[in-house]
């Protein structure tokens, strides 16, 4: 899991956009495409190599039920291993 205080950030060659034949919000990363939900769609917007994962899960608990730091930092950690985010930390 990663660090708290880790700032990932898009890796490269990652987009994000909106699929509006899926009504979803999508990664586009060079291999392959991630469909995400709002929560998922939130964190990756999110990584800009400035706001930590506690931030993150700070912002997030703002405005949906249950999200917990421990989750946020799981996903983020799948979105590293997929080459997604990257993360220096």
């Amino acid at each position: 899991m990663s660090d708290l205080f880790t700032t990932p950030r898009l890796g490269k060659g990652v987009k994000t956009a909106y699929d509006r034949t899926r009504d979803s919000h999508v990664v586009l990363f060079p291999e392959g495409v991630l469909v995400l939900n709002e929560t998922a769609a939130a964190v990756v917007g999110m990584c800009d190599g400035r706001t930590t994962i506690a931030q993150m899960a700070e912002k997030l608990a703002e405005d949906f039920d249950g999200v917990r730091v421990d989750d946020v930092a799981e996903l983020v950690t799948r979105l590293a291993a997929r080459g997604v985010v990257v993360t220096d930390g």
